[in-house]
Protein backbone atom coordinates (compact mmCIF):
# COMPACT_ATOMS: atom_id res chain seq x y z
CA UNK A 1 0.00 0.00 0.00
CA UNK A 2 1.32 3.21 -1.16
CA UNK A 3 1.17 6.11 1.62
CA UNK A 4 1.46 9.77 1.43
CA UNK A 5 4.51 11.64 3.14
CA UNK A 6 1.87 12.88 5.72
CA UNK A 7 0.66 10.12 6.89
CA UNK A 8 4.45 8.65 7.01
CA UNK A 9 5.33 11.63 9.13
CA UNK A 10 2.73 10.79 11.59
CA UNK A 11 3.55 6.81 11.65
CA UNK A 12 7.10 7.28 11.76
CA UNK A 13 7.20 10.39 14.38
CA UNK A 14 4.16 10.39 16.13
CA UNK A 15 4.19 13.28 18.60
CA UNK A 16 1.16 12.08 20.90
CA UNK A 17 2.17 8.70 20.99
CA UNK A 18 2.78 7.07 24.89
CA UNK A 19 0.43 6.93 28.16
CA UNK A 20 -0.47 10.03 30.34
CA UNK A 21 -0.04 9.09 34.17
CA UNK A 22 -3.46 9.74 35.97
CA UNK A 23 -5.31 10.83 32.76
CA UNK A 24 -8.86 12.72 33.67
CA UNK A 25 -10.57 9.97 31.11
CA UNK A 26 -9.37 7.42 28.68
CA UNK A 27 -11.42 6.57 25.48
CA UNK A 28 -10.79 3.09 23.84
CA UNK A 29 -11.87 1.64 20.42
CA UNK A 30 -11.07 -1.72 18.32
CA UNK A 31 -11.76 -2.99 14.84
CA UNK A 32 -11.83 -6.97 15.63
CA UNK A 33 -11.74 -7.68 11.35
CA UNK A 34 -8.22 -5.57 10.93
CA UNK A 35 -6.76 -5.66 14.47
CA UNK A 36 -6.66 -1.98 15.02
CA UNK A 37 -6.89 -1.34 18.76
CA UNK A 38 -6.90 1.93 20.57
CA UNK A 39 -6.37 4.01 23.49
CA UNK A 40 -6.61 7.74 24.03
CA UNK A 41 -5.16 9.13 27.61
CA UNK A 42 -6.92 12.61 27.77
CA UNK A 43 -6.29 15.60 30.55
CA UNK A 44 -9.16 18.13 31.00
CA UNK A 45 -8.85 21.58 32.41
CA UNK A 46 -11.70 21.45 34.67
CA UNK A 47 -12.73 25.33 34.28
CA UNK A 48 -12.48 25.94 30.38
CA UNK A 49 -13.54 21.97 29.55
CA UNK A 50 -10.95 22.19 27.20
CA UNK A 51 -8.08 18.70 25.94
CA UNK A 52 -4.81 20.13 28.13
CA UNK A 53 -2.90 16.99 27.48
CA UNK A 54 -4.14 13.92 25.23
CA UNK A 55 -1.88 10.95 23.96
CA UNK A 56 -2.24 7.41 22.76
CA UNK A 57 -1.34 4.19 22.10
CA UNK A 58 -2.18 1.76 19.21
CA UNK A 59 -1.62 -1.46 18.15
CA UNK A 60 -2.18 -1.04 14.47
CA UNK A 61 -1.18 -0.18 10.45
CA UNK A 62 0.15 2.75 9.75
CA UNK A 63 -3.01 4.51 8.89
CA UNK A 64 -4.38 3.93 12.20
CA UNK A 65 -1.10 5.18 13.96
CA UNK A 66 -0.73 8.28 12.02
CA UNK A 67 -5.11 8.56 12.56
CA UNK A 68 -4.27 8.60 15.75
CA UNK A 69 -1.46 11.08 16.12
CA UNK A 70 -3.84 13.42 13.88
CA UNK A 71 -6.75 13.26 16.05
CA UNK A 72 -4.44 14.06 19.38
CA UNK A 73 -3.29 17.32 17.31
CA UNK A 74 -6.85 18.40 16.06
CA UNK A 75 -8.42 17.89 19.59
CA UNK A 76 -6.43 19.35 21.67
CA UNK A 77 -6.30 22.63 23.20
CA UNK A 78 -10.28 22.37 22.04
CA UNK A 79 -13.39 22.47 24.55
CA UNK A 80 -14.47 18.89 24.86
CA UNK A 81 -17.67 19.67 23.06
CA UNK A 82 -15.86 21.04 19.71
CA UNK A 83 -13.73 17.95 20.30
CA UNK A 84 -16.77 15.58 19.64
CA UNK A 85 -17.35 17.67 16.44
CA UNK A 86 -14.07 16.14 14.43
CA UNK A 87 -15.09 13.64 12.28
CA UNK A 88 -13.47 10.78 10.28
CA UNK A 89 -13.44 13.03 6.97
CA UNK A 90 -11.28 15.80 8.82
CA UNK A 91 -8.83 13.40 9.82
CA UNK A 92 -8.54 12.35 6.24
CA UNK A 93 -8.21 14.98 4.97
CA UNK A 94 -5.61 16.45 7.55
CA UNK A 95 -3.45 13.81 6.49
CA UNK A 96 -3.99 14.32 2.59
CA UNK A 97 -6.75 11.25 2.38
CA UNK A 98 -5.87 7.93 3.47
CA UNK A 99 -6.25 4.59 1.28
CA UNK A 100 -10.20 4.01 0.72
CA UNK A 101 -9.21 1.04 2.58
CA UNK A 102 -8.43 2.54 5.49
CA UNK A 103 -10.48 5.18 6.20
CA UNK A 104 -12.10 3.10 9.03
CA UNK A 105 -8.44 3.88 11.01
CA UNK A 106 -10.24 7.64 10.97
CA UNK A 107 -13.70 6.35 11.82
CA UNK A 108 -12.08 4.70 14.82
CA UNK A 109 -10.29 7.29 16.24
CA UNK A 110 -13.32 9.51 16.22
CA UNK A 111 -14.52 6.30 18.31
CA UNK A 112 -12.29 6.96 20.65
CA UNK A 113 -12.03 10.28 21.24
CA UNK A 114 -16.27 10.28 21.90
CA UNK A 115 -15.78 7.30 23.70
CA UNK A 116 -13.36 9.36 26.25
CA UNK A 117 -15.43 12.39 26.23
CA UNK A 118 -18.62 10.66 27.06
CA UNK A 119 -17.10 8.56 29.86
CA UNK A 120 -15.67 12.04 31.06
CA UNK A 121 -17.46 12.10 35.13
CA UNK A 122 -18.10 15.99 34.97
CA UNK A 123 -20.71 17.01 32.52
CA UNK A 124 -19.67 19.09 29.22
Amino acid sequence: MQYNKKIMKHFTNPKFFGKINNPDVIGKAGNPRCGDLLTLYIKIDDKTKKIKDIKFETLGCASAIASSDMICQLAKGKTMERALKIGFQDISNELGTLPPLKIHCAQLVTEALKDAINNYPKKI
